[in-house]
């Protein structure tokens, strides 16, 4: 590593110890990649190296995360989406180079465009008028992520003006189509939740959409939906002796899960010292011991009952409801306008949505319901299929995790077994000079 002439020896030493050093094996576990990262705790560090993970869509089987003092070692069972091992090289590289600058401020890879946010209350159609609107305000949507939960929509909308190419960046254009977007989501109902706003930078994208709708306090709201047995469970109990509050998660595992908890915990100003992950089958079972930002655990009933309803919600928002579908088709003006309002027409909802485009072309995912929430009917689907183009619209399944491969004992691994029991034990041993478990043998 080269420095610049002006960094003395101390700020060397500084940056240095501050440094993430990142370890990536491939032979301790015979169905896992471990990826393991030992740094300097500070607020926030956990979040961003899942985010890391998940940026990649990888899939986190198992992982230990403990802090010890001032430092903090995490250890991910990692594996693709077909659930096997990391193979490809720069996706490893990737992992060790991001992994360990996570200390460094990220660009959010979204220059050029204008990020607009938008919140209301869902209804069918809203996101065929929302797109409608765009088109006549010669905006160009290039990137896209919506939700839906508990009857409320939050977007995220990257666009670029459609004569120039570039940003927009004229702030009569901006304020109108701010006013022309808020009317819109206002409705006949929702005159004081609406909201838009209009930025050049944004921060991750899916932990905005978190805070969206954190904000909009979509877990106080009644559901939609009758739970059903995919429902998540979540209890949270202190632990006066220690000063901690214990927090349980038993819900169906899915990508990105660790994310979107440890996203909502970190927003609500906690900090994880101690956690869990495991998964069996489809099921995830994760547990965290957490503290407020200044030490103390939770101190309050309703304290307690607003962790729970916050984290059932941030399971439930990335929730696949309904029929996936994939759109490939050449870009265009007006395409996401023309097909969301063929959805609409047809009587379909849309729940959630990721828009993308590469080069000249648009790649997209909606998952559709009927207009009750209900599954919408395959003949309808394909009814759609024929107005959009069969070979451009396709049904896809929702993405099924991968649990062939059932994870042996460490034990059963020879060498490479020796090796992960005794990372293991580190970890147990850190649990239980905090009086975390009784045993670490």
């Amino acid at each position: 590593m080269e420095w610049p002439a002006c960094v003395d020896e101390y700020e060397k030493l500084v940056t240095r110890m501050n440094t993430p050093r990142v370890v990536i094996d491939n032979a301790v576990c015979p169905t896992a990649t471990l990826v393991t990262v030992d740094s300097a705790r500070r607020r926030g560090i956990l979040l961003e190296a899942v985010q890391v993970l998940i940026d990649l869509n990888l899939s986190i089987k198992k992982a230990y995360i403990s802090s010890d003092g001032r430092w903090f070692m995490d250890v991910f069972h990692v594996t693709d989406q077909d659930g096997n091992k990391l193979t490809d090289e720069s996706v490893i590289s990737y992992i060790e180079q991001s992994m360990g600058t996570i200390h460094c401020d990220r660009t959010s890879g979204y220059n050029g465009l204008t990020a607009l946010e938008l919140t209301g209350t869902d209804r069918v159609g809203l996101l065929s008028e929302v797109f409608a609107v765009l088109t006549d305000l010669q905006c160009n949507v290039v990137e896209a992520k919506v939700w839906t939960h508990n009857g409320r929509i939050a977007s995220l909308i990257y666009v670029k003006d459609c004569d120039s190419g570039c940003a927009i960046e004229d702030s009569q254009k901006i304020d109108g189509i701010e006013a022309r977007l808020r009317n819109l989501l206002k409705g006949d109902n929702d005159i004081r939740s609406a909201k838009t706003s209009v930025s050049m930078a944004v921060t991750h994208t899916e932990r905005r959409l978190h805070q969206m709708m954190f904000a909009d306090r979509d877990y106080e709201r009644k559901p939609i939906l009758k739970p059903s047995a995919d429902s998540p469970v979540v209890m949270v109990q202190n632990w006066a002796e220690r000063g901690y509050s214990v927090v349980n998660v038993q819900c169906k595992d899915r990508s990105k899960l660790l994310f979107d908890i440890v996203c909502t915990l970190t927003d609500m100003e906690y900090v994880v010292f101690h956690g869990t992950v495991n998964t069996a089958g489809e099921k995830a079972y994760l547990e965290f011991y957490i503290r407020h930002t200044d030490g103390t655990p939770i101190s309050s009933e309703p304290e307690r009952q607003r962790v729970i309803q916050c984290l059932e919600a941030a399971i439930e928002r990335r929730g696949s409801q309904g029929v996936r579908l994939e759109l490939v088709a050449a870009d265009r003006q007006g395409l996401l306008a023309d097909v969301t309002r063929t959805f609409r027409e047809n009587g379909l909802n849309v729940t959630r949505a990721e828009i993308s485009t590469q080069s000249d072309m648009a790649i997209n995912f909606f998952y559709v319901t009927d207009a009750l929430g209900n599954p919408a009917d395959p003949k309808l689907i394909e009814a759609v299929r024929q107005r959009i183009g069969l070979s451009n619209l396709k049904v896809k399944e929702l993405p099924l995790l991968c649990h062939q491969k059932v994870e042996r004992e460490e034990q059963e691994v020879g060498v490479g077994g020796a090796v992960l029991l005794s990372l293991g034990s580190l970890v147990r041993r850190n649990l239980y000079n905090l009086g975390l478990i009784r045993s670490y043998s």
